[in-house]
């Protein structure tokens, strides 16, 4: 499947600026995998604070982005957008490992593949880099609530 840009992005995530850590996906196969893309940007609110002489990407910001990249991957493949009565919730995260500061400047490539489905709960394996120099690797478990 080809490109998907920040409109389509934001027809099936509910996550909104400062908040929307995904700025573009690069491919994806229902069913199976994603690759996405997060720019790092100095403007970004996390900076000033994380740390003032030396900005680096929060980890938990960048466990978050993968979990959105996988939300993603989920609403395609079960064909349907936020807001229609389902929503995706990050439930576990496993297996975190961190290898590599990301820093303003750089560009957080994220490739997620589905691991399992069962009753509910998705399992993903996220890998994202930076160049092609693994950053941070991860499970991410979400679970999916249907809404009335």
């Amino acid at each position: 499947m080809s490109e998907m840009y920040i409109e389509e992005i934001k027809t099936l995530l509910p996550h909104r600026y400062p908040f929307l850590l995904i700025d573009r996906v690069l491919e994806i196969v229902p069913g199976e995998s994603l690759t996405a893309i997060k720019n790092i940007s100095v403007n970004e609110p996390q900076f000033p604070g994380h740390f003032p002489d030396e900005p680096i990407m929060p980890g938990v910001l960048m466990i978050e982005a993968m979990a959105q990249a996988s939300g993603i991957l989920a609403f395609k493949t079960n064909n349907v957008a936020a807001g229609e009565h389902v929503s995706y919730y990050l439930v576990g995260v496993d297996k975190t490992r961190f290898k590599k500061p990301v820093v303003p400047g750089d560009q957080l490539r994220m490739e997620i593949k589905i691991l399992k489905t069962r009753r509910g709960i998705w399992v993903f394996e996220g890998k994202s880099y930076v160049d092609d120099e693994l950053a941070v690797s991860a499970e991410i478990m979400c679970a999916i609530k249907e809404h009335l």
